[in-house]
């Protein structure tokens, strides 16, 4: 099969990234390796067929970077992703797995076990497309993570232009209006960055609205969504197309459509629809920003969490120009600072704050005991 082109610069330089590669088929195995050695700044230096030969193989090899299969014999992904970050705590795990409801909710479960992100596998080695876009994926979600591993990470924590002169922070308002709709944007890391500013904020939110853009999958989404019902008890589902966007619900963007606002009847509806990707995302935060921007006005309130890329910088824009505010997650607590940062570097954010904070900054927002 065609495979299209990866680029060879490397991730880190000076040294590569170690990593092991852990699937029961030894053509995945191969294909994987030769795909990251083709890409440049990696080194192989373990793989394994079941998920027992990966728990000794890490204590051995300490791997950065574990690339986990889900469905394998004897024992499967989900039993030794726990038992592979004992034996080696540093590594950073990426769960792989083929697109259907129960490897989606096991994926989510492994995201809330330790795993930062995720992989769809195509069904079928034989899908140049589905490969292409695979490969991709991997190799990208790959330099990401590397490139965090080489990074410094500076901590930040409620800061003002006039405190950190060196961030280009947008204006803090002498006045904030009462948010009317909360948005949040998320990739690498973001299902448990979710979880924890929703957990933290979970007394306002039956008086707001919820909108999320997580990039993810067809199929995970909903699942998402699922979980976040059963965590905060609060009514939460995959978006349909003119849903009433109402407080006291958290709607989640379908994964392969954009999710935009609209105004019908002087309220406010979700406008799904498949355009083409924004920032390689379908769906893309750019679209929900934007839209909501112009729905919404000065009182959306949106979060950037931990991603990689910078989807939701463009959007960003269009909510300060509205008088909205923009909260960035830090670098120091974000799996990839892609997102929030492109948000930081581009003068968008109001706020820049640790992932433990932001839920409390944004409740504050709400009852208007901000400062």
């Amino acid at each position: 099969m065609a495979l299209a082109p990866v680029s060879r610069t490397s991730s880190s330089p000076g040294r590569s990234t170690r990593v092991m590669i852990v699937d029961d088929s030894a053509v995945i195995r191969g294909m994987i390796g030769r795909w990251l050695t083709e890409a440049g700044g990696f080194e192989i230096v373990a793989t394994a067929s079941n998920g027992r030969m990966a728990v000794d193989s890490a204590e051995r090899s300490k791997p950065e970077i574990i690339l986990l299969d889900i469905e394998m014999p004897e024992v499967d992904g989900l039993a030794a992703l726990p038992l592979i970050l004992k034996a080696h705590p540093s590594s950073k795990v990426i769960v792989i797995s083929t697109l259907t409801q129960r490897n989606a909710e096991i994926s989510l479960k492994c995201l809330s076990l330790g795993a930062v992100d995720y992989l769809a596998k195509p069904e079928s080695a034989r899908a140049a497309g589905a490969a292409n876009d695979f490969r991709r994926d991997l190799v990208e979600k790959m330099r990401a993570l590397s490139e965090t591993r080489t990074r410094q990470p500076r901590t930040y924590a409620a800061l003002t232009p006039a405190a950190v002169s060196s961030l280009p922070l947008s204006p803090v308002r002498s006045s904030i209006t009462r948010p009317q709709c909360l948005l949040i944007g998320s990739s690498t890391g973001g299902p448990r960055a979710v979880e924890r500013v929703l957990s933290d904020m979970r007394p306002v939110l039956p008086g707001i609205p919820v909108l999320i853009v997580q990039h993810m999958p067809a199929m995970f989404t909903a699942v998402f969504a699922e979980h976040l019902q059963a965590l905060l008890s609060i009514p939460a589902r995959e978006a349909r197309d003119g849903d009433a966007i109402v407080p006291g619900t958290i709607l989640v963007a379908p994964g392969g459509r954009h999710m935009g606002v609209a105004s019908s009847g002087g309220k406010a509806i979700i406008r799904l629809n498949d355009g083409p990707p924004e920032n390689f995302c379908r769906p893309a935060v750019d679209v929900l920003f934007r839209e909501a921007a112009a729905v919404y006005g000065a009182s959306a309130l949106a979060v950037v969490l931990t991603g990689m890329g910078s989807d939701g910088t463009h959007g960003a824009r269009f909510l300060t120009k509205a008088g909205a505010a923009v909260i960035a997650q830090d670098e120091a607590t974000s799996i990839v600072w892609g997102m929030p940062g492109s948000v930081v570097k581009a003068g968008l954010a109001h706020e820049v704050l640790p992932l433990e904070s932001i839920g409390r900054s944004l409740k504050g927002l709400m009852t208007g005991a901000s400062k």
